[in-house]
């Protein structure tokens, strides 16, 4: 399989319902420059009745959907079993994408349950391409990337991360 860009999982909730089209021309911007593409997004809409409208939507044919899902599946696998989970995990995870969604009915069912009436909530998995080249080349240079975290302004100053210590470096 091709490599994996980072993944960010963003959740987001409105109050009112609101929406001003704003959005989804941003992302359709992000993915047809090819920073983005979004692996599930799942929309919850509740308006002030309690009636519930969802959307789904995924950039992922349904052959890079179970690709994506065995590759996925091997790692947990093996990150639950070593080597002797990577069959079934890769299974396990092909058929968890057959459908394209990450985001089951049971996410759905949650979000519905818990959504107050009058708000949305949306849930996207985005695969981020714009660092795929240069965490390549990383790897090619033999690096070991030590932390990779999202910091909001207000946040850097007091970040104080301490990197991990260069003894766990392979």
């Amino acid at each position: 399989m091709e490599s994996v860009g980072p993944i960010q999982m963003l959740c987001v909730a409105f109050n009112g319902n609101r929406f001003k089209g704003e959005i989804l021309p941003e992302l359709d911007r992000l993915k047809r420059e090819q920073v983005i593409r979004i692996i599930d997004l799942l929309v919850v809409r509740k308006d002030e009745e309690g009636h519930v409208m969802v959307m789904t939507a995924s950039d992922l044919d349904w052959e890079e959907a179970t690709t994506f899902g065995s590759y996925i599946g091997a790692l947990a696998g093996f990150r639950a079993a070593g080597p002797a989970g990577v069959e079934r995990g890769a299974m396990a995870g092909a058929a968890e994408l057959a459908d394209g969604h990450l985001f089951d009915e049971n996410d759905t069912f949650l979000v519905t349950q818990s959504l107050p009436k009058n708000m949305s909530a949306a849930f996207v998995l985005i695969e981020h391409l714009w660092p795929k080249k240069l965490l390549e080349a990383v790897e090619r240079a033999g690096g070991t990337e030590l932390s990779n975290d999202w910091l909001k302004p207000e946040e850097i100053l007091t970040a104080g991360h301490a990197p991990r210590p260069l003894s766990d470096v392979d």
